[in-house]
């Protein structure tokens, strides 16, 4: 079965931490989301994936080239400029040649895609898209369901007394391939704005999947650090890649860990990191590969990409320190991101 992964987006809600990193990219447990997300269409059979690229698409072709690593085959879509998600998918009409499946690549779920699929075909629907409750509908494209189902009334980001749902659009999608008739060639379109209420104006087939499986679109850095909580209290079934050496701690190998120094509970520490004299890492932090702690310093609910340094006698607290920066020594900071801007080797302060 064929899938599309939407991994275009600059995602600016994320900056700066999406500044040289697409948002595809950004580590969710020290894993790419999108590896999450493939990883999800592999167990549920789609294994043809096609995945559209235009900001930094480079770093995502390069880490996960022609997929075969995760046991599937992945094509690219290279766009020369954003396109609106039901226009990339236009663009690839030519790959899709039976029911079909679009995700956002910045999604975190364990959605059943299975049941989803089985239910888009009992109804046999043109259009099918899944459903979740949400506390703030406003943020989201938010549908209606007569008893059968059906969606009967869609309004994409309502405000104020417009909002009459809290059943939003995960962006997860099941299209038969009809459905590329309606999505007009070489102009931007997009599922929400064009498409879903063309689907609605026109009575055709569209149906609604109300699902309380997990899902979170990974688009504010409050999400981003809520998920990694998610992931570790086991919330959302993600793969962790590392042991569970004890009960909500994992460890990757060759980690240097002082005897002096204190590790909470739930951490997850990547491959080689060292942790000094004295230093803590405590509850709900996440250490990316090849990351240093160095001597009491403590880390605390922040999470650290692959190759940062937290100096001596520094304090982070619900903090996000981007790939191989160095944060100054007797600093505090609280509710920081901290990121190299320029990728260089520099001693970084707060942002």
């Amino acid at each position: 079965m064929k899938a599309m992964i939407l991994a275009a987006g600059v995602g600016s809600r994320l900056d700066p931490l999406t500044r040289n990193v697409p948002k595809p990219m950004v580590p969710i447990v020290n894993r790419p989301v999108m590896e999450h997300i493939v990883e999800l269409l592999k167990r549920h059979g789609f294994n043809e994936i096609m995945v559209n690229l235009y900001y930094l698409g480079d770093q995502i072709e390069s880490h996960f080239g022609d997929g075969s690593k995760w046991g599937v085959r992945i094509h690219y879509s290279k766009e020369d400029r954003l396109w609106g998600d039901a226009g990339s998918v236009k663009r690839c009409e030519h790959f899709f040649d039976d029911t079909f499946i679009v995700i956002g690549g910045d999604d975190i779920t364990d959605l059943d895609l299975t049941r989803l699929l089985r239910y888009h075909r009992e109804k046999r629907a043109i259009a099918t898209i899944a459903l979740s409750l949400v506390d703030d509908p406003s943020e989201y494209g938010i549908a209606l369901l007569n008893e059968r189902g059906r969606i009967t009334r869609f309004l994409e980001k309502p405000r104020g007394e417009v909002i009459f749902s809290n059943a939003a659009n995960t962006g997860v999608y099941v299209f038969e391939p009809e459905i590329f008739d309606l999505i007009p060639r070489g102009v931007t379109y997009g599922f929400g704005a064009n498409l879903l209420p063309l689907l609605l104006e026109q009575r055709r087939p569209f149906f609604g999947f109300l699902t309380s499986s997990y899902w979170k679109d990974v688009g504010n850095l409050r999400t981003y650090q809520q998920t990694h909580v998610d992931a570790m209290q086991g919330r959302v079934s993600l793969r962790i890649p590392y042991p569970e050496t004890r009960k909500y701690v994992w460890i990757g190998s060759n980690v240097k860990i002082d005897p002096t120094a204190e590790i909470g509970y739930p951490v997850v520490i990547g491959n080689n990191c060292e942790i000094g004299p004295g230093a803590k890492v405590l509850e709900y932090s996440v250490l990316g590969d090849n990351c240093v702690v160095e001597d009491n310093a403590t880390v605390q609910e922040s999470i650290l990409w692959e190759g940062a340094v937290v100096m001596r006698d520094t304090m982070l607290v619900r903090c996000v320190v981007g790939r191989g920066c160095r944060v100054k020594s007797n600093a505090a900071v609280f509710d920081g991101v901290i990121v190299d801007p320029v990728r260089k080797d520099n001693h970084i302060g707060t942002v």
